[in-house]
């Protein structure tokens, strides 16, 4: 051995973390990522029962039990009920359904399922850059996506957990050491996710195209042909809808009464105000009984904190853009560079949902991808300032600051919603009430209305009507129809669904071309609803519409 040898061995020992690389790992690859799943695991597990008899929206959850139920029962979105979104959604939950029986649990694990899909998805995406990454972008992605409707089945989220999944089986095939064939098959998977998302959200077809133009520009040939392959097959099942329901109903449904008639009776201010919330439910679900736990540490008003929750989303993404271009330029092939690109243009694509209702709902809905993945890009940037950050643990900087950022300036949302769901799993803070009949439930939120609905309204129904009989749910003045409480519908399932609204939306089931007048000369039975009589929002939901219903 020579004195130079010598001293090369003496300087790789004195190198920071050398010595550490020297020793065997402490646990190897396969525990420690089972460890990862397993803290995101109990951290769903720690909120579920109380998510699982947490109350629900009397709407939006009556309609995800109602809708699948009655396409079971021959009747088909668009042609026979309002239906806005891709017919995925509900044929999922129909087979759920067929299967399981109709039941609240049922529908509620389906929607932990598309939960689990989401997180799953952000956190595989995040493993690309290290498993304390992964960690903390899948725990901040869960804290953010399951607070805002607990678990509901809705589309979006079932969208969004195949869109990310999608993209990782897509970003997988560019590993390397794999094989041609294994590459293919994980281009047509990453094609029919993608595609699936499509269908069961028609508008997520921006952040699917411009997200995978990104994987065909980088494949090549074969997987570019297996890429659009699995896509064709995956939004396929569109003709079958469009066969079956007809080309205007879907049109009509999915396209002119979402994007042309909706939007104006359901958009709130951009910016929501700092001063003052806007949104109904977000007025309701801030006082009352529908108030969370008290947050330990101080806080902002919670329309402050949506206020800034929406800068905080744009800038987000924004970074997301800037850090990703910077990787596409410095190697536009290589497997991390393609994973910033596909999820910062994907956030993307996603961000009109939050543009086109400034509330917390939709803007969880965004940031459960644009937000979540935040560390990674902060991690990036961290990198790119030298080796003084690898010392310091780059990886760990943007967890801490997103994390510090949803605790103490947007916990209102994200983790006080949280943490009041397990509470509510070890029977504190409860707040929800059930309302019974048949073996069905549905908890609400408001003691005085499950109680009317239960010892009154139930009763009353039962002696009034006759099973086979039509029934029609709505507002008590229905010149205005900017919600309704669709899961009597549910509780009910002898009675014939007597309206094309079960989904009530201000100027649709309100218009003047409505289908509203002629169902009601044919119904057996009408509920008028004075729940959502004081709904005051500052848009079209206020105009009154036609007096003939």
């Amino acid at each position: 051995m020579t004195p130079g040898d010598v001293n090369t061995i003496e300087a790789a020992v004195n190198e920071p973390g050398a010595s550490g690389a020297r020793r065997a790992p402490r646990f190897s690859p396969r525990v420690r990522n089972a460890s990862l799943v397993a803290v995101i695991a109990v951290a769903f597990l720690l909120p579920l029962r109380g998510l699982l008899r947490n109350q629900g929206p009397p709407m939006e959850e009556g309609f995800m039990l109602v809708f699948p139920e009655q396409i079971l029962k021959g009747r088909l979105p668009n042609r026979d009920f309002l239906h806005l979104y891709g017919p995925g959604s509900l044929w999922w939950l129909a087979a759920l359904y067929k299967i399981f029986g109709t039941r609240l649990v049922v529908e509620r694990l389906a929607a932990l399922a598309q939960m689990v899909g989401v997180v799953a998805g952000v956190a595989a995406l995040a493993r690309r850059f290290g498993r304390p990454l992964a960690l903390a972008c899948g725990l901040l992605s869960l804290v953010i996506i399951v607070p805002p409707l607990g678990l509901t089945a809705l589309a979006w989220d079932g969208g969004v957990a195949l869109g990310v999944l999608g993209l990782l089986a897509g970003t997988g095939a560019l590993s390397d050491g794999r094989s041609q064939r294994s590459q293919v098959r994980l281009a047509l998977g990453a094609g029919l996710l993608l595609g699936a998302a499509t269908l069961m959200r028609l508008d997520l077809i921006v952040a699917v195209a411009i997200s995978g133009f990104v994987l065909y520009r980088t494949f090549g040939a074969r997987t570019r042909r297996a890429l659009l392959t699995g896509f064709g097959i995956g939004v396929s099942p569109y003709l079958v809808h469009l066969a079956t329901a007809g080309p205007a109903n879907v049109v009509r449904g999915m396209i002119l009464d979402p994007v042309v008639y909706l939007r104006g009776g359901r958009r709130l201010p951009i910016p929501p105000p700092p001063g003052h919330l806007a949104g109904f439910l977000q007025k309701a679900g801030d006082y009352g009984p529908y108030a969370k736990l008290r947050w330990p540490l101080p806080t902002l008003a919670s329309s402050l904190q949506l206020f800034i929750w929406f800068f905080f989303l744009l800038g987000a993404i924004a970074l997301q853009l800037f850090v990703a271009r910077r990787a596409w330029k410095r190697d536009p092939r290589s497997l991390k560079s393609v994973t910033l690109a596909v999820v910062a243009l994907f956030s993307l694509g996603i961000l009109p949902q939050a543009m086109q209702r400034t509330d917390s709902a939709h803007f969880a809905w965004v940031s459960c991808v644009a937000v979540a993945f935040l560390p990674v890009s902060i991690y990036e940037l961290a990198r790119d300032h030298g080796p003084r950050w690898s010392r310091l643990r780059a990886d760990w900087v943007g967890a801490v600051l997103v994390m510090a950022v949803i605790a103490l300036v947007l916990p209102r949302y994200t983790l006080n919603s949280y943490v009041d769901a397990t509470a509510q799993s070890v029977g504190r803070h409860r707040q929800a009430f059930p309302i019974q009949r048949n073996g069905r439930v549905f908890y609400y939120g408001k003691a005085e209305v499950a109680g009317a609905a239960q010892n009154g309204l139930l009763p009353a129904l039962d002696h009034w009507s006759r099973p086979g009989e039509s029934l029609i749910v709505g507002t008590s003045d229905l010149r205005k129809t900017a919600y309704s409480d669709a899961y009597l519908y549910y509780l009910f399932p002898e009675l014939k669904v007597g309206t094309y609204y079960i989904e009530m939306d201000p100027g649709v089931a309100n218009a003047s071309d409505s289908k509203l007048p002629a169902e009601l000369r044919r119904a057996d039975v009408v509920v008028l609803s004075s729940v959502w009589d004081d709904w005051d929002e500052p848009n079209d939901a206020r105009k009154l519409g036609p007096a003939t219903p």
